[in-house]
C-alpha cells in the first residue's frame, strides 16, 4: 500500500515530534550549543517551526499531536535560551487563545520576550546571547495575533519599548497594528503624540506603499467611533448583495466561490488584486454597500490584521455573516470564534465543493429571508440557480453540529432554525428564519390557542410573501406535532387567555406576522 505524499510528510513529522518528546534529551541540554542532544532539538525544532508554513501543518500539530506539552516543558527548563524562544515562539503558533488561558503561561511567555528584546535593544551588537532583534521581532509577531497576549502585553508597560524600535526595525510596525486591536493599547498608542505624528507622517509621506498600509491598518484602529454612522445607513440601496471576506492565502477556492454565486445572481465584492491605496477605506465602504458577508475561516483568515479589521467591521455594521470552513483540521478560536460562534457555518473541508456550495446556497436564502429581501429578487436567483446547476437542501448529517441550551427560551434564532432543519421543515425553517426560543414558545402557544384553518391560514399568507410557495400541510402538522411532544406552548411563563373567534381582524394576522 502507497502512502500519499502528505501521509508522507505527515508520517515525518510526527517522527520528528517523537524524538523532541524523548525525555532524556531534554535533560542533557546545556546552556551552549555543542553537545548533540542540544544540537538535535534546536535543530528539529527551528526545522518543526519552519515546517508551520506548509497548507495545514499548524492545524494538523494543533489537532492530532501533543507537541504543545513537549514545548511548555522545554521552554520552562531548557538552559539554552535560541530552544526556549523557539519553544515559546512555537507555543504561541499552535495554542489557542483559550489554551493559552487554561494553562496561564501568557505572563512567562511575553515577559520572557521582552526581557531578552530588552537586553539586545540595550546591547551594541543588538543582540541577546547571540539572538539578533529581528529574528525576536519575527517571534513576537507571531504572539501579537494572540488576545491574551494582548491584554499581558498591555499590563505590562512596554509598548514604549515598542515604539523606540519602529524606527531602526519596521516590522514594528506590525507589531503594534496586532497589538491595537485590544482597546488598552489602543489609549497608550494614542496617548503618545510622538508617534501619532509619526504615523500622520508615514500615511502622507512614505513612498513604501506597504508601510503605508500597515500604518493605515493602525490608524484605522484607533478610530473606535467609525462605525457608529454606518449602523443607521440604509441598506435599501446597496450596490451588492454579497462581500467575500477572505484571505489571499485561500484565493483559488474563494475564486470558484465567487464564480459560483455569480453564476447564481448574486452581486458579489471580491478583492482578488490587492487593493492599492488607502485599503481600509476601500473595505469599509465595500462593507458600507453589502447586505450580508460570507467569512472564509481558515488559520490564514485568523492571523490576518486585515481580514481581523473587515469582519469586526462588517459586525459592527450588522451584516449578516455568513462563515465557511476551508481549512482541514482548523477550528475558528480568539476573536474569529467571537464573532461566529453563535452561526451555523458550511464545512468545505467535509463535503465536497458542490455539495457544500449547495449548503452554502440555502444558508444565503435564508439569510436573505431574515433581512426581508423582497421575494422577487430571490426568486429570481433561485431561477439562475435551477437553470445552471440542481441544488438540494443539506441533511442533517450534513449541518454542522450545534450544542443547544438545555431551556428552549434560550435558544437563539440559529438554534432555532437547526432544530427545524434536523426534523425535516425545511419550509418552517424558512419561514422562521428570525424566530427565537422564546418567540417559538409564545408562537406554538398561539397555533395551540386557535383555531387550525385559521393558522393554515395566516401561514400560507406568511409563506407567499416571504417564499412566493404555498406552505406544506403536512409540514405544518409535523410542526403541529413537534409542538405537543416537546410541550412547547406549556412553557410561556404567562398564558394569555385568547377567544376564539371566528372573525379574526387584521390585528390577529399582524399579531402572528411580528412573532414570525
Amino acid at each position: 500500500m502507497f502512502l500519499s505524499p502528505n501521509d508522507l510528510m505527515y508520517d515525518h513529522i510526527l517522527a520528528l515530534i517523537r524524538i523532541v518528546s524523548y525525555r532524556p534529551f531534554h535533560q542533557c541540554i546545556s546552556a551552549q550549543w555543542y553537545n548533540d542532544e542540544t544540537l538535535l532539538i534546536d535543530s528539529i525544532l527551528v526545522f518543526l517551526f519552519g515546517a508551520l508554513e506548509i497548507q495545514n501543518m499548524r492545524c494538523f500539530i494543533s489537532s492530532q499531536t501533543n507537541l504543545f506539552a513537549t514545548l511548555l516543558v522545554i521552554a520552562q527548563t531548557s538552559p539554552y535560551d535560541r530552544i526556549c524562544i523557539c519553544a515559546y515562539g512555537f507555543l504561541a503558533e499552535i495554542l489557542t487563545d483559550e489554551q493559552m488561558k487554561e494553562l496561564k503561561i501568557t505572563e512567562n511567555i511575553s515577559g520572557f520576550f521582552f526581557n531578552i528584546l530588552e537586553q539586545a535593544w540595550k546591547d551594541p551588537t543588538k543582540r541577546c546571547k547571540t539572538i539578533p532583534i529581528p529574528h525576536l521581532l519575527k517571534g513576537f509577531l507571531s504572539l501579537s495575533k494572540n488576545d491574551t497576549i494582548q491584554s499581558t502585553t498591555a499590563n505590562s508597560n512596554k509598548i514604549s519599548l515598542l515604539i523606540e524600535l519602529c524606527d531602526e526595525y519596521p516590522m514594528t510596525f506590525d507589531i503594534l497594528w496586532a497589538l491595537s486591536f485590544n482597546s488598552s493599547i489602543q489609549q497608550q498608542l494614542q496617548s503618545n503624540q510622538l508617534f501619532m505624528m509619526k504615523l500622520a507622517q508615514i500615511k502622507h509621506g512614505s513612498n513604501d506603499e506597504s508601510m503605508r498600509k500597515i500604518v493605515n491598518g493602525i490608524l484605522w484602529n484607533l478610530n473606535s467611533n467609525r462605525g457608529e454612522d454606518a449602523v443607521l445607513k440604509n441598506r435599501d440601496d446597496t450596490t451588492f448583495d454579497i462581500m467575500i471576506s477572505y484571505s489571499h492565502k485561500d484565493k483559488q477556492i474563494c475564486k470558484q466561490l465567487y464564480d459560483e454565486l455569480v453564476r447564481a445572481g448574486y452581486r458579489v465584492w471580491i478583492d482578488f488584486d490587492h487593493m492599492h491605496g488607502n485599503i481600509m477605506d476601500a473595505m469599509a465602504q465595500a462593507i458600507e454597500q453589502s447586505r450580508m458577508i460570507i467569512i472564509c475561516m481558515s488559520e490564514h483568515y485568523r492571523r490576518s490584521n486585515y481580514c481581523r479589521a473587515e469582519a469586526q467591521y462588517a459586525f459592527q455594521c450588522q451584516l449578516k455573516m455568513v462563515p465557511v470552513l476551508l481549512q482541514k483540521y482548523y477550528k475558528p478560536d480568539g476573536w474569529l470564534s467571537f464573532l461566529t460562534a453563535q452561526l451555523l457555518y458550511v464545512d468545505f473541508t467535509k463535503h465536497d465543493f458542490s455539495r457544500a456550495i449547495a449548503m452554502l446556497m440555502n444558508e444565503l436564502t435564508t439569510a436573505h429571508l431574515c433581512d426581508n429581501t423582497p421575494t422577487v429578487v430571490i426568486q429570481s436567483k433561485r431561477d439562475n440557480l435551477e437553470s445552471s446547476t440542481t441544488f438540494s437542501l443539506p441533511t442533517q448529517s450534513q449541518l454542522q453540529a450545534v450544542i443547544f441550551p438545555e431551556k428552549v427560551r434560550d435558544w437563539t434564532k440559529a438554534h432555532v432554525h437547526q432544530w427545524l432543519l434536523e426534523n425535516n421543515l425545511s419550509c418552517m425553517a424558512s419561514i422562521m428564519s428570525d424566530i427565537d426560543g422564546l418567540s417559538l414558545i409564545y408562537l406554538s402557544q398561539y397555533i395551540i390557542s386557535n383555531e387550525p384553518q385559521q393558522i393554515l391560514s395566516l401561514f400560507q399568507q406568511d409563506s407567499l410573501r416571504r417564499l412566493n410557495q404555498s406552505v406544506s400541510l403536512l409540514e405544518l402538522s409535523r410542526f403541529r406535532s413537534l409542538i405537543d411532544r416537546y410541550d412547547l406552548a406549556s412553557l410561556a411563563s404567562i398564558k394569555p387567555s385568547i377567544n376564539v373567534n371566528h372573525n379574526k381582524t387584521a390585528d390577529d394576522h399582524a399579531r402572528l406576522c411580528r412573532l414570525m
